[in-house]
């Protein structure tokens, strides 16, 4: 099931984005020849007898078009034809323009809303939750991956944030690390809890080195590795709806602030096509149906910033001709126009294959 979510999904982000394309061309009364889900020949089509638009799936999962008229590059445009995209005023194109990557950052606040609403939000606190316990060490056999720690020699704990639970416990922020060194090695209480009950147990640390080879740190542990987990808090309809509106600004402001330090050499950059693509929903609809979802609110913004970037043959180079004709009220020469994002599509379609051929690990 999980693959057939991950196919399902690309195509979702697929339609959306042509999806506004296509309805405000329709609004701004411009004639929509084809409606591609991919590129190449179309496998499946159909025509729609109201409209005359040809909805299509391709062979070639590198994303989708909507074909409007008189918005190919060599396509010869009747100036009297009012249905063609060139004749449309110039607010009507950009608003056409803009709608795909506008819908992508609808979307997403829609998936938002409908999972704070329905389902919670991630609390702002973070338990210690055990991902693994190490053979050798006296908690294997006591601790098992799961266990939620709740308190260290009965101080209560968490690895992020604070929480005052309904009886009343106040529980903070705090090193798990340093609670277990305080004891110097004397055996430590743990209050955990699994399958929703509580217990304690005694685990008696052991001596180890960790850190680096040549400089080796003795320090008393567990032998657990511990990860941070969160509650899914109830937050009510109008704090879901707020949140989801806040989701998209959150998520651009983070990408953009990745994007910056690939740029300035401080992150290496890990690109992925539709393959990788694939995978990680495949991944993440394993995991949950939340998780798939988080992933798809996620991808729904990188799609949309993505395509606003002012590059040629993107939704954004587009957009800034048409800002200049817009400022101007002057067009830009269509000849020049054309072969910018001529030579946009060209080397972006270079930049997917090698791309597509990293996901494979051919290089």
């Amino acid at each position: 099931m999980s693959y057939l979510l991950a196919i399902l999904s690309l195509g979702f982000l697929i339609v959306v984005h042509e999806a506004g394309h296509l309805f405000v061309a329709r609004w701004c009364k411009m004639r929509v020849d084809r409606f591609s889900i991919g590129f190449g020949p179309g496998i499946l089509k159909r025509t729609s007898k109201k409209t005359g638009t040809v909805f299509q799936l391709a062979p070639i999962p590198f994303g989708g078009f909507v074909e409007i008229r008189g918005m190919n590059i060599a396509e010869e445009v009747d100036p009297d034809d009012a249905l063609a995209y060139p004749n449309r005023p110039a607010w009507q194109r950009f608003l056409t323009i803009f709608a795909g990557p506008a819908t992508n950052y609808v979307s997403a606040i829609l998936l938002a809303f409908l999972l704070y609403n329905c389902h919670g939000e991630k609390s702002s606190w973070r338990w210690f939750n055990i991902a693994r316990v190490n053979e050798g060490f006296d908690a294997h056999g006591k601790l098992a991956v799961g266990d939620r720690i709740l308190a260290v020699d009965d101080q209560p704990i968490l690895a992020r944030g604070e929480w005052v639970s309904p009886e009343g416990v106040h529980y903070k922020q705090g090193v798990l690390r340093e609670r277990v060194a305080a004891k110097q090695g004397a055996p430590v209480k743990i209050t955990l809890l699994r399958d929703g009950k509580k217990q304690d147990v005694e685990i008696t640390p052991k001596r180890a080195f960790v850190g680096l080879p040549y400089r080796p740190e003795s320090v008393l542990l567990m032998g657990i590795v511990p990860t941070e987990q969160w509650d899914v808090v109830d937050v009510g309809f109008f704090r879901a709806f707020g949140d989801s509106l806040e989701y998209p600004i959150a998520q651009t402001k983070l990408i953009a602030g990745g994007l910056y330090d690939i740029i300035t050499g401080k992150e290496e950059a890990d690109p992925g096509g539709p393959k990788r693509i694939y995978d990680e929903f495949a991944k993440a609809w394993k995991v949950s149906f939340v998780t798939g979802i988080e992933l798809l609110m996620l991808l729904s913004v990188y799609l949309g910033l993505f395509n606003l970037f002012p590059l040629p043959a993107l939704d954004g180079g587009r957009l800034v001709f048409l800002t200049y004709e817009l400022v101007t009220r002057r067009r830009a020469n269509p000849k020049i126009e054309a072969m910018v994002h001529m030579g946009g599509i060209m080397v972006l379609g270079v930049v997917m294959i090698l791309v597509t051929l990293n996901d494979f690990h051919v290089f």
